[in-house]
Order: structure tokens, then C-alpha cells, then sequence
């Protein structure tokens, strides 16, 4: 896959299929809006998608900063799924005050040569957000490619949205999270060095310290699975600053999987948070959090080994 942040430069020799959004999350209104650009393939069109770097949100400060996917989880998602041509436009005050119609123009037309556009019915684009789906369609007939817009999908009576996936994973139900990613929600990242207390116990486990932008869900343990080297293990996650053991208040993530026994420092893991099992809480000995963590151990094998 390749990845762009300056469209301009581009040279292609053929048309792309286009998906326009923000794509925080990738649910599944994002995939369905993704499998109908791969299905353009046939046609001979390049799947594109673009996306802006940050996000509208993020740049004018309406969002905390937080999020559900970081910009190398997206990378891999997208390749993963087949997309050819990932363009993360910069976006600034400056070229977020473009006019919708020179963004058409410059940015689809020119740049990505595009024969087909995917988009949300919300989308918006340009100076003050005024471009629109409507106005897509409208150009698209100007200047010579296709618009489908994707409806809404709605899950457990709601619209699915990357703020509706937000509330799910913040209030823990990592269930309906997966049901409305298409996937169980990731954490990813190299093995790091902890305290090595899990090895001590006993019981030895592999630790991420996730960046300070990823959105988290409620400190606690969670059953889980680790994908490592194109193998799926069963696991039980903490997320939290281990209180019992420090006071430097360090968020990790510290995974304990079945059936494995290597020391893979530096390597990249992801973590799949299933489902929530209990919260953090400080234990008044180790050997207490011993016998607690033998008993998340024993409970979470009948769950999640695979």
C-alpha cells in the first residue's frame, strides 16, 4: 500500500476509487463503505482512501484527543483490507479553509484522478465544512466520476458511529464494541520491559505501554487474545497503573497468555480486549493479588483459548 501526504506530487496511470472520511474506528458502516470501493477493482479503479491528519475535530479542538485507532493500527487495517492508495491530508487552518469546489477540483480530480467517490451522507469537506454529498454529486457530474453515498447503520437501536464505538469502549462493553467494529477493539504495540513481577509470581507476561492518545477502557482485567507472528493465543489482560505493586502511575497493558513461554521483547503484538472480567484494585499483599490473578488465570482459559 502506498501512503501520500502530498496528493499533488502523485502521478497515477489509472483511476482510483476514492473513500472519503475519518475513519476513526474502522466500523462497520467504514467497512461497508470500504467493500464498496475494493469492489471498483473491477472496473480497473485503484481502491484509494483519503482521510485527513488530524482529524476536523481534533485540529479545532472539539475532541479530546483520544483515539480508537492510532495512525499505524489504521495503516495496517487498511492494507490489510486491500486499499492500494492511502492519502493522509494534512490538514491545517490553511488547508482546511479550502473551497469545496477547488478541493474537488485539485485534490480529487487533478491528484487522484478519481472515477468514483464513497462517502458517508454526512460528509463534509472544505472551508467551514460547506462541501457536502450533495455537492459531490453535483461536481461529479462536472467533472466526470461517480458518487455513492453509504446510509447509516444502526446496531442496538442506534446510528453506528465512531462516538457511539467511544461510549462502548469507555463504559467497558467490549462485546457490543466488537459488534460494532467487526472486530474485537485492538491495542497494539512492542513488548516492553515491566517490572518482571508476573515472572516472580510465577506467572511471566508481556507488557505494551500504549501511546498517550489511544483511547483505553475502564481500568481492569480483561479477557483477551494476542495476535503474534500470524498466531492467535488466548490471553488475560490488565489495563491499569498496577497499584498494588506501584505508585508511579504508569498505564500499561500486561497480558498473560496460555500455553507460551518466550521472552519477545521488541516485538509487536496486538491485544484484543474481549470482554471485561473485574476492575483494577489494590491488593493488601502480593500474595493476595497471587491468588487473584490465579483465579482471572483459571477463569479466562475456559473463555479465550482458541
Amino acid at each position: 500500500m502506498e501512503i501520500v501526504t502530498n496528493i499533488l506530487e502523485l502521478q497515477l496511470n489509472r483511476k482510483t476509487a476514492v473513500a472519503i472520511g475519518k475513519f476513526d474506528g474502522l466500523h462497520v458502516g467504514h467497512r461497508k463503505l470500504l467493500s464498496r470501493v475494493m469492489e471498483q477493482k473491477q472496473r480497473g479503479f485503484a481502491p484509494c482512501v483519503f482521510t485527513f491528519d488530524p482529524s476536523p475535530a481534533v485540529l479545532f479542538g472539539l475532541s479530546d484527543g483520544k483515539e480508537l485507532m492510532t495512525r499505524e493500527e489504521k495503516r495496517r487495517a487498511f492494507a490489510e483490507l486491500g486499499v492500494e492508495l492511502l492519502v493522509e491530508f494534512p490538514l491545517t487552518e490553511v488547508s482546511a479553509g479550502m473551497e469545496p469546489e477547488v478541493f474537488v477540483e485539485e485534490i480529487l480530480v487533478k491528484g487522484l484522478k478519481t472515477g468514483y467517490v464513497a462517502a458517508g451522507e454526512d460528509v463534509s469537506f472544505g472551508r467551514r465544512g460547506a462541501g457536502d454529498a450533495a455537492l459531490l454529486r453535483r461536481l461529479g457530474v462536472k467533472y466526470g466520476y461517480e458518487v455513492e453515498t453509504i446510509e447509516k447503520l444502526k446496531m442496538y437501536g442506534q446510528e453506528v458511529s465512531s462516538t457511539y464505538v467511544r461510549s462502548r469502549i469507555e463504559e467497558g462493553c467490549m462485546e457490543e464494541a466488537a459488534a460494532l467494529l467487526g472486530t474485537p477493539y485492538t491495542v497494539s504495540g512492542r513488548v516492553c520491559h515491566g517490572a518482571r513481577l508476573g515472572r516472580t509470581l510465577g506467572m511471566p507476561t508481556v507488557n505494551l505501554q500504549p501511546p498517550a492518545a489511544k483511547l483505553l477502557p475502564p481500568f481492569g482485567v480483561y479477557y483477551s487474545r494476542v495476535l503474534y507472528e500470524d498466531r492467535i493465543y488466548g490471553g488475560i489482560s490488565n489495563i491499569g497503573c498496577k497499584p498494588t505493586v506501584t505508585d508511579a502511575g504508569q498505564v500499561g497493558v500486561e497480558t498473560y497468555l496460555y500455553d507460551f513461554d518466550r521472552e519477545i521483547y521488541g516485538e509487536e503484538i496486538r491485544v484484543q480486549l474481549l470482554a471485561f472480567r473485574r476492575p483494577e484494585q489494590r491488593f493488601a499483599s502480593l500474595e493476595a493479588l497471587k491468588d487473584q490473578v490465579q483465579a482471572d488465570i483459571a477463569a479466562g482459559r475456559k473463555y479465550t483459548v482458541v
